[in-house]
């Protein structure tokens, strides 16, 4: 199982299409269609969602909330041309510990797992951020994967809240894992 789980997760492993440079970057649709084109920030933004719905209770508001909040704030650095070093890194290293989160159903107290949210949503929203040419429509830009990545929170959050309540333990932690793994090739890829 571990391996057809690897070998699935390796297929699915492309270049990030939503980073510098990939597609057009102006207008609302291009913003809400960003963060749908690399496996890492969809990977990323489900497993928020994934990991607040499994732990239920006020997470499954903050955690989302803080992600997008900061992702915005990281999008505003990016556009700036504020230098983030280790962007790609920071996104690869989110993948892997979000996936670990969820597998481990990891308990945070509700601060502190808004602030790992919060920590990676800076590197995504940067990566976001930094691709939108200057005089492009930042602000519908902005508006469009902001609300794009809500959604994929609220899919996460739902699946989450499913599998809470299904008698299959082990769901969350196929998941999970796989995301994980995921982020893993992305760091050696």
């Amino acid at each position: 199982m571990k391996a057809l789980v690897l070998s699935l997760a390796a297929l699915l492993a492309t270049p990030a299409l939503a980073h510098t440079g990939a597609g057009a970057t102006d207008g609302l649709m291009a913003g809400f269609l960003h963060p749908a084109l690399g496996l890492d920030h969809v990977l990323a933004m489900v497993a928020v969602g994934l990991w607040a719905g499994l732990v239920g209770g006020r997470a499954v508001l903050a955690w989302p909330a803080a992600f997008v909040a900061l992702m915005v704030g990281g999008a505003l650095l990016g556009m700036g041309g504020m230098p983030l070093p280790g962007v790609e890194g920071g996104i690869a290293i989110s993948v892997v510990a979000l996936g670990l989160a969820v597998a481990l159903r990891a308990p945070l107290p509700l601060a502190a797992g808004a602030a790992v949210c919060g920590l990676f949503a800076i590197f995504h929203g940067h990566a976001h951020g930094a691709e939108l040419p200057e005089g492009a429509g930042a602000a519908a830009y902005v508006v469009g994967f902001a609300l794009s990545t809500t959604f994929l929170h609220a899919a996460g959050v739902a699946l989450g809240l499913v599998l809470t309540r299904v008698p299959f333990a082990w769901a969350p932690r196929l998941a999970g894992g796989a995301v994980a793994a995921t982020g893993l090739l992305l760091l050696v890829g």
